[in-house]
């Protein structure tokens, strides 16, 4: 680490608290005014959605790509996670004139350089996307070498086989712990019964994790990385031309494919033909229940009727009905829940609890009870007022920092949404009614056919 790494760390930790409180002034601020978004489409097709954020000299990026773990190959489950995962374990050398970071760097050197610059860059892959992320001061000398890194942590990793093969060892080991574990294996089981051969029902086990090889590292990444395919969110003490080039920097070493090919096309989920009960032994002090059935996309027009319709239903906490109706009048499990998983496909609708082994079949049963009467009903009007306060009350808790702010830009450029999403938000969940509810809800659920797995029961 460089000798002025302490000063920059020292600062970095005092501008983070500057950050939280700076965040929660501006949360009230953003909660009641409009959130101008700019929006524009660079040359090479990269996508670029913009919050000036000047309160403090921060800036968060994030890159999102259709590249998820639902176009891994069925045999190589894990694919996406792992290429992502293992572009921090080296660099590449480049050219000298691409900078400070020219030269080949190892895993630790690699923590190091962002270490010296109090800056972070993450990757990941999701279900639909394979991400990226730049946290860094605002501050030209240190801005411009994080982008710097950046790049050429994204174009050019090594993906050094010896630390692949160590820690797809490491890997397989944490997956073989984690089936000892009950909420594990029901979640494991529940995601097969109402995801079948889609792929959001994939699993990483050891196995497919055998079958990855460096090669095939490098392959997901050429394929991936495509400038054409960028959708770069940036919240920040930016103007508009210094992220124009920031995000020129970030993607300079990128392929410029523009336009792109059309991706293969990825199935939608299978409605399912028919309810199933899942009994799955385990010596286990609470038995743990999933109930649910492929939900709805992020994309469906009842959007937001849903969302206050499970809000009553089981994703209000304590005033939930489930919980009410579960918890409060029978005292069958301390917490019970719904919530539903939207994505490019249909995610999963899900009904959770825990409870004693000898009172599985009695919460079952009330749970599958108050899902069906919500569903055949609705809720009265009570609900409907209480639900759509609580919602509104609680947004400025969703945008009370920049990192969760730019993780609704993100959501915005990635679903394609008005701009003014976030303006119209609390709009949208008051216009919701009654009639909203019970015809969004007996739409996408069918009780009738919901999958239910029940893990640790007596028998």
């Amino acid at each position: 680490m460089s000798s002025g790494s302490p000063h920059l760390l020292r600062s970095w930790g005092r501008l983070s608290r500057v950050a939280w409180l700076a965040s929660c002034l501006l949360a009230s601020t953003w909660a009641h005014a409009a959130l101008p978004i700019q929006h524009w489409t660079q040359a090479s097709g990269a996508r670029v959605y913009l919050v000036e954020s000047h309160a403090i000299p921060m800036v968060d990026v994030q890159i999102d790509l259709d590249a998820g773990s639902r176009r891994d190959p069925a045999a190589q489950a894990g694919l996406a996670s792992v290429m992502t995962g293992q572009m921090s374990s080296g660099l590449r050398s480049a050219p000298a004139r691409s900078g400070a970071y020219a030269q080949a760097l190892d895993e630790n050197q690699i923590g190091e350089a962002w270490a010296d610059l109090g800056a972070s860059f993450g990757a990941s892959a999701g279900a639909d996307r394979m991400g990226f992320s730049l946290r860094s001061l605002s501050y030209p000398d240190l801005l411009d070498k994080a982008v710097a890194l950046a790049a050429r942590q994204m174009a050019h990793p090594s993906f050094p086989e010896a630390v692949w093969l160590r820690d797809r060892e490491r890997i397989s080991a944490a997956i073989r712990e984690s089936l000892t574990k009950p909420a594990t294996l029901v979640q494991q089981k529940f995601a097969s019964a109402v995801y079948g051969v889609h792929p959001y029902g994939y699993r990483t086990t050891p196995e497919s994790l055998s079958r990855i090889g460096v090669q095939d590292l490098h392959t997901l990444h050429a394929q991936s990385l495509q400038t054409c395919r960028a959708s770069v969110s940036v919240v920040g003490a930016l103007t508009r031309a210094q992220t124009d080039a920031l995000v020129t920097r970030l993607l300079a070493l990128w392929p410029n494919t523009s336009p792109c090919k059309p991706l293969p096309t990825v199935p939608e989920v299978a409605p399912l033909a028919e309810a199933q009960n899942l009994s799955v032994p385990f010596d286990s002090a609470q038995a743990h229940v999933l109930i649910g059935q492929p939900g709805y996309k992020r994309n469906d027009p009842d959007f937001f009727a849903l969302l206050v319709g499970n809000h009553i239903l089981g994703g209000g906490g304590f005033v939930s009905r489930l919980t009410e109706q579960v918890r409060e009048k029978r005292g069958l499990s301390y917490s019970v829940y719904s919530y539903f998983s939207p994505g490019l496909h249909a995610g999963a609708f899900t009904v959770g609890l825990q409870t004693r082994p000898d009172q599985a079949t009695q919460a079952v049963a009330v749970a599958k009870e108050v899902v069906q009467g919500f569903v055949s009903a609705g809720p009265t009007e009570a609900e409907l007022l209480a639900a759509k306060s609580n919602l509104v009350g609680g947004f400025a808790l969703r945008i009370d920092s920049n990192r969760k702010l730019l993780d609704n830009v993100a959501n915005i450029a990635w679903n394609r949404l008005p701009l003014n999403y976030l303006d119209t938000w609390t709009q949208q969940v008051e216009r919701v009614s009654l009639d909203d509810v019970r015809r969004a809800m007996a739409r996408v659920l069918q009780p009738q056919r919901m999958v239910t797995v029940v893990l640790g029961a007596q028998p």
